[in-house]
Parts: structure tokens; sequence; C-alpha cells
């Protein structure tokens, strides 16, 4: 059985190189840019041929879906750019692709402000990711796609760590977490919903409770506390974003 590891990409010269060179042994790369400026299809093309590159952004499923096309391989192994396959969980992933066919559930663990997340929710943040290419498939979400399990496969937990180095300093989290805010406010606002400031406020406070108390983020240490607090700042971003788009009074200079 052959393995293809497909990855999409923009802007990732910083992580690709290390990435990659924890992938060499699957049997086919497939690398979808979406209009990078810096040198990462270079770096793609140190690895791999098959790096194509689509300028009309889609969303994050659209994405995920193309490089599925371009996957040749029997199974489809979906890695994101600041991850690396530990030889752990390598072993563990070529002992499955001899096995039956079913989705696969990977253990991640993310580096983040100083510490590795053990706790808080994030550990292990098991992400279906290993799969047979033509029984299953992603949607096309615009954010927060999701594995579709169309074939009903029976879904199983590897061991080993897929390690994720998720956020290079805070404006690095900020960034990531206004684009993601955007994005699930686009996708729900275009879906009719609308959106509270109270909700947020809410929803902004149960996420604190529940990473940093009932998901033990106490025990990351400081670490920890931050990205509790940086989490309930994002949720509350996103409802304050949907209300902004879908409640609050458009100005008169329009």
């Amino acid at each position: 059985m052959t393995l293809t590891v497909a990855l999409i990409v923009k802007n990732e010269a910083e992580h690709l190189e290390r990435c990659l060179s924890t992938l060499t042994w699957a049997d086919e790369i497939v690398v979808v840019d979406s209009g990078s400026t810096d040198a990462t299809c270079e770096i793609a093309r140190r690895y791999t041929d098959k790096v194509f590159v689509y300028n009309d952004w889609q969303g994050f499923g659209v994405q995920r879906q193309r490089a599925e096309r371009h996957a040749t391989g029997d199974w489809l192994l979906m890695v994101d750019a600041d991850e690396r396959v530990t030889p752990a969980l390598r072993a563990n992933i070529e002992d499955a692709l001899h096995g039956e066919a079913a989705i696969y559930r990977l253990p991640r663990l993310t580096w983040c402000f100083g510490a590795w997340i053990r706790h808080s929710g994030w550990y292990p943040d098991r992400v279906a990711r290993l799969y047979p290419r033509e029984q299953a498939g992603y949607d096309a979400a615009l954010v927060h796609e999701k594995l579709e399990n169309v074939h009903r496969l029976p879904v199983h937990d590897l061991d080993g760590d897929l390690l994720h180095y998720s956020y290079r300093d805070l404006r690095h989290y900020l960034e990531k977490s206004a684009h993601y805010a955007q994005a699930w406010a686009e996708q729900r606002a275009a879906r009719g919903k609308t959106g509270s400031l109270l909700g947020g406020v809410g929803h902004a406070l149960g996420c604190f409770l529940r990473m940093y108390v009932l998901k033990a983020g106490f025990l990351d240490g400081k670490a920890g506390f931050l990205l509790a607090v940086l989490s309930a700042h994002s949720t509350f971003a996103k409802y304050a974003d949907l209300w902004i788009r879908t409640k609050a009074p458009k100005s008169p200079d329009r």
C-alpha cells in the first residue's frame, strides 16, 4: 500500500523544511500553495515535483480537496507545515497502512508560549489525518474543515506524537486568531446566523473556565494561564465580529 502526504501552505518558509524532512519516507508528497510570497514553493520543490499553486483562495476545505485530487497513493496523510511527524508516529502509521481500511486519529502535542501544552484540553489533541484516499475526504468549509467519513469507516487512535509548533509569538497568535474569527463570522453570517455581544461574553467566560479549570490548564503553568486568557479573547472576538456584521448599525456615511 502506498502513502501520499499532502500539505496546504502559504508563506511557510520558516517551518516547511523541518516539516518535510520528517516526511521523506512517504511514497509521494503533494504541496498545494495558495500564493506564497516567500521561499515556500522553492523549499517544497526540493522534496517533491508535485507543487501546485492556487491563488483563488476559497477556504481551507477547498484547498485540502485540491490536495486530495492531486494525490495518487492508496492512503493519504494530511500534515500542516508547522507539524512534525516523530519516529514513533511514523512507525505506527506504516503499520496502519497494512491494516484494515479505517480513519486514524493522531495525537498532537503543541509547543506554545515556551512550553509543551499537556493539559488545557489540548493534549492529546487527536486529529483525524490518515485515511484511505478513495473512501474519505474533506468538506469544503471555509475554516475548521472536517474529514467526512462518508463510508462509515471505523475510527482508530494511533500512538506517537505529532508535534505542533503553533505560534511564533503573541503577534502571530493574534494574527491567526483574527483570521479564524473573521472566517468563522463570515461563514456564520452567510448561513443567516446573528451574533450577540452578551452571548460572546458568556462563551468567552465558559472557554476560560473550561480550559483553565475543568481541563486543568493551571498544570501548564504560566503558558496555560496565558493560553486560556487568549482563547477566551479569541472566542469573544468571533462573536463580536458576527454581531458587527449582522446587528451593528450601519455607518451613515455609506
